[in-house]
């Protein structure tokens, strides 16, 4: 009999994304989400991108406002509402296919949690969002666009890694503000980065069946940049 981990992905949608083609595939019990041809996740784990979101709003005192990069599979979005400091969260997604499926096939990893009042989705491109001067404040930032930031969905995404990335993330925290970003590996050119913009950096590997682990970096408390917003 054929089980869940030794099914051949099927495919169940494709869609013409802003940055390529997007394929959902269904693997047994679970689904996958294709990016170019790329893996970008899967249903199948999703400790990870929880831990994302959990260490940053880790000791912050209700009420929290979060936004989230990326909707991904909806771990993230779906651990966030369950944490009670959480009032409101926005998520940030570029591609509606993505946004699209969590009405259908995704629904039951985000739990419905699109509908929630306490979320506002958007749907753009983060490097828009994060460059805009009227996008507000948030006490915690958590980003899960890439698998990486030196492995990034398309290569305009390296900017927000960048030391005028991270001037523009750290405008967008409130005083007590964490940042937290999601890779699928240790990235130790990007980690040199958060600590020369922040004062308190942190790396938290998380293990994963298969591979290296998994990384969430967390930053707060940013010093004075470098150079002026542009």
């Amino acid at each position: 009999m054929e089980t869940a981990a030794s099914a051949q992905p099927v495919v169940v949608e494709r869609a013409a994304g802003a940055g390529g083609e997007l394929v959902l595939r269904r693997a047994g019990d679970h689904y996958e989400i294709i990016s170019n041809g790329v893996f970008l996740m899967d249903t199948r784990n999703g400790e990870s991108e929880r831990l994302l979101v959990r260490t940053a709003v880790d000791g912050l005192d209700a009420p929290v406002r979060l936004l989230i990069g990326g909707l991904g599979v909806g771990f993230s979005l779906a651990e966030a509402l369950t944490l009670p400091a959480v009032a409101h969260v926005t998520v940030v997604e570029r591609e509606p296919a993505v946004i699209a499926w969590h009405g259908t096939a995704l629904r039951p990893w985000s739990g419905g949690a699109l509908t929630d009042p306490r979320v506002t989705v958007r749907e753009a491109d983060l490097l828009d969002v994060v460059a805009d001067p009227a996008a507000g404040r948030f006490d915690a930032l958590c980003l899960d666009i890439d698998n990486g930031p030196d492995w990034t969905v398309t290569p305009g995404n390296a900017r927000l890694y960048a030391p005028t990335g991270l001037d523009l993330l750290a405008r967008m925290l409130t005083p007590r503000g964490v940042l937290a970003v999601w890779s699928a590996g240790v990235a130790p050119a990007f980690e040199a980065q958060l600590r020369r913009r922040f004062a308190r950096v942190q790396a938290r590997a998380v293990p994963v069946p298969r591979g290296e682990p998994d990384v969430v970096y967390l930053a707060a408390h940013p010093t004075k940049p470098d150079r002026p917003f542009l």
